[in-house]
């Protein structure tokens, strides 16, 4: 028998990540039955792309209760805008219904503590797509740790870089607006903050942090003429724009990359909504540079930073432990990279001893091949053959967002920030 699945948010992450798949690969077990957004149009795009969705029913952001009503799903996918994702979720648990989530989970702390409260009186249960989790490279790290090979944690080193094209982006869109996705420190470092906790096995405790906005906003150095309203399709000042001209000529504009509108284009973009905004309009109230310390609660202690206006993108990871470290530098989008990049591998180094590189299978797929992965375990169930645990649930939500906001508390208050504060409960 198929699993029934209610969408609530179609975007383009909706389309490519699920529902594309359920059409195509998982027919035999997956079923679209609903599809709520807000915007109709959305509707439209989905099921011109993919015309066996013709007759599945459509609902607007507010009829939630007459869908599951009228459709009767088994789960809920929730992949709309950011801070629409604590609502659903809790309306789903209170159905008792299963809970498939982009990540972030929420936008705050105290939604956080919702959906734990709310998923603890459920027979339902929330799973969040940390897609990350699964890349081949970061799959084997965790392997790796699990196999003792750095001994006990004692701390890590992630810097991560994020080049003009894709940093920009978060600053042409919804996000660059903190109600709507928390920050970046939660839009986008949870991922990271995820990883981290789940490669040491270890629970974030508290987190100091600096942060500011250094590239974007109106006070960016690269920032030809302060005003405000400009869209880079029909602005004249772009050609004095440096992360404009980066990536585009005077005859052709490089469309900016977006997992919540890219198909929309081709129908002249979505209603009241539009992914090229200035970067540097005075709007933007959300930072673009973080430095911060985490202590987990077994005593290992993370340095972290994330920029998101670099030459290039990647990461550099270490993991010291009592008997060894761990090293491995990822350059991401070599087509964006200006110079000729190395193969990612692992470098071990023992604590007495030699050191050993490790290569890892690449796999095809978004994410560093970890989306296939993570769609298997979503509709086919975990694989059985795996032995650790990887699929995420509320409780890693809750964590990866509740450390993001302990560090732009952090950043407000200039003082150390403990997860229990923000989460108010402990997970």
């Amino acid at each position: 028998m198929k699993t029934k699945y209610a969408i609530c948010g179609v975007s383009n992450r909706a389309v490519k990540m699920f529902i594309g798949p359920m059409v195509n690969t998982f027919h035999h077990h997956a079923e679209t039955v609903a599809l709520l957004d807000i915007d109709p149009k959305r509707h439209e795009v989905c099921k011109s792309k993919y015309p066996s969705l013709a007759d599945v029913p459509e609902y607007g952001a507010d009829d939630f209760q007459r869908m599951v009503a009228e459709t009767k799903p088994d789960v809920i996918i929730v992949t709309g805008r950011d801070d629409t994702h604590a609502g659903y979720i809790v309306k789903a648990l209170e159905l008792d219904l299963d809970v498939i989530t982009e990540k972030p989970m929420a936008t705050t702390g105290a939604d956080c503590r919702k959906i734990i409260e709310a998923e603890a009186r459920s027979k339902g249960k929330v799973t969040v797509a940390f897609n990350y989790r699964y890349a081949p490279i970061h799959t084997r790290i965790k392997e790796l740790v699990l196999e003792g090979k750095v001994g006990r944690v004692t701390s890590v080193d992630l810097n991560w870089y994020i080049d003009t094209y894709h940093g920009a982006s978060y600053f042409k869109r919804w996000n660059r607006i903190r109600a709507n996705s928390g920050g970046l420190s939660i839009h986008k470092s949870s991922h990271h903050f995820d990883l981290v906790g789940w490669w040491i096995g270890q629970q974030p405790a508290e987190a100091f942090a600096y942060g500011r906005l250094n590239y974007y906003g109106p006070e960016g150095e690269g920032n030809p003429r302060k005003t405000d309203g400009r869209h880079c399709e029909t602005c004249g000042d772009k050609p004095d724009c440096a992360y404009f001209m980066r990536w585009s000529s005077r005859s052709k504009q490089i469309a900016v990359k977006d997992d919540h509108i890219e198909m929309g284009r081709a129908m002249n973009g979505y209603s009241e909504y539009r992914p090229d905004a200035c970067i540097f309009d005075s709007q933007i109230d959300i930072e673009d540079t973080y430095a911060a310390t985490v202590r987990y609660e077994q005593g290992a202690l993370l340095s972290y930073s994330v920029n998101f206006s670099l030459p290039y993108e990647g990461y550099r990871l270490a993991i010291n432990g009592t008997k060894g470290r761990l090293e491995s530098t990822e350059f991401h989008s070599p087509s964006r990279v200006p110079f000729p990049v190395p193969e990612q591998t692992i470098d071990y180094f023992p604590l007495f001893g030699s050191k050993e590189t490790i290569h890892v299978v690449k796999r095809e797929g978004g994410h560093g091949g970890g989306d296939p992965v993570l769609l298997e375990d979503i509709f086919l169930g975990p694989d059985p053959k795996r032995g650790y645990a990887i699929l995420s649930g509320a409780k890693d939500g809750a964590y990866a967002v509740g450390v993001g906001e302990a560090v732009w508390r952090s950043v407000q208050e200039g003082r150390p920030v403990s997860l229990q504060e923000v989460l108010e409960v402990r997970c």
